[in-house]
């Protein structure tokens, strides 16, 4: 009976370490709307807590200020929680990467003054990958995590399904553990976990306080998974992901804060903004209060 009383005083602790959820959308939801009216849109909708995307905030910095920007968001009520600068190859070694890592360093410059503290970047890898590129690998989360430290951030890696890199939940915690950076943090995303090579079982690698954070979405269960991409995603409560008890495994591993929905379908991206962020809020809220998180 002493490694199940362990377990459960492992969980207990965790459950308390961990906490309250909240909802949170990111621009890539509403990019056809630009910048301000995508966060005005969201702010009518009762939305308090935003992902920023380099995309839209490059297209309105083409007229307006960086203050301008920030303006936008404190003026409606809403707080920035984490950004990307969205490169792809930025994980996996490449003869470029110091011109890489210069334009992470100017983005988290950039969106530090929004009080931002998590930034990330997809693991994304369009090269043909070698096992020695996961001892480069390290070196690579040691210069982000010192680059984000800098700036009083946190840098973290979104595995996707896709990657020849980090399509896993598993190598990525590997990875992070070897490098051993406290600057460096797994973003989980749940449309990558549940469609990808994941496994449930390898949430059990995360240790407390891995997690950085999250991205909230469902996967559908009508479509063969080799057909999924992220036009795919859908609204957590539409899809067969087993989302209560990831969220629960989450606040476990000691996981509080924002849960991110991102979505790319055009019914999302080219939609009126507080309607879209309507009909999400009143799904994903539901799903985040069936599993107590919320």
């Amino acid at each position: 009976m002493t490694p199940l009383l362990q377990a459960a005083a492992s969980s207990v602790k965790g459950a308390e370490k961990g906490g309250k959820m909240t909802l949170c959308l990111h621009q890539n939801t509403s990019a056809g709307a630009g910048y301000r009216k995508s966060l005005e849109g969201w702010a009518r909708a009762g939305i308090k807590q935003v992902e920023i995307t380099s995309p839209l905030l490059d297209a309105f910095l083409k007229t307006d200020t960086l203050a301008a920007a920030r303006k936008v968001v404190t003026d409606l009520g809403l707080t920035a929680v984490s950004c990307s600068p969205g490169q792809s190859d930025y994980w996996n070694p490449t003869p470029d990467h110091a011109a890489k890592l210069d334009v992470f360093r100017r983005r988290c410059e950039q969106y530090a003054p929004f009080g931002i503290r998590k930034i990330y970047n997809p693991s994304n890898a369009t090269v043909k990958i070698t096992r020695d590129d996961y001892k480069g690998g390290l070196d690579i989360i040691r210069e982000t995590g010192e680059a984000a430290k800098q700036f009083n951030m946190l840098a973290m890696i979104e595995f996707t399904r896709a990657s020849g890199f980090y399509s896993s939940l598993a190598t990525t915690v590997k990875q992070i553990h070897a490098a051993a950076h406290p600057n460096t943090k797994v973003l989980f995303d749940f449309y990558h976990f549940w469609s990808g090579p994941s496994k449930f079982e390898d949430t059990d690698l995360l240790e407390v306080g891995d997690v950085g954070h999250v991205h909230f979405q469902d996967v559908p269960g009508d479509i063969p998974r080799e057909m999924l991409d992220n036009t795919t995603r859908l609204i957590p409560g539409d899809g067969i992901t087993p989302k209560t008890k990831i969220l629960k495994k989450l606040v476990e591993k000691g996981y509080s804060g924002p849960v991110s929905v991102e979505l790319f379908l055009p019914e999302f991206q080219q939609g009126d903004p507080y309607e879209v962020a309507s009909r999400i809020r009143t799904k994903a809220e539901a799903v985040l209060h069936q599993a107590k998180v919320g």
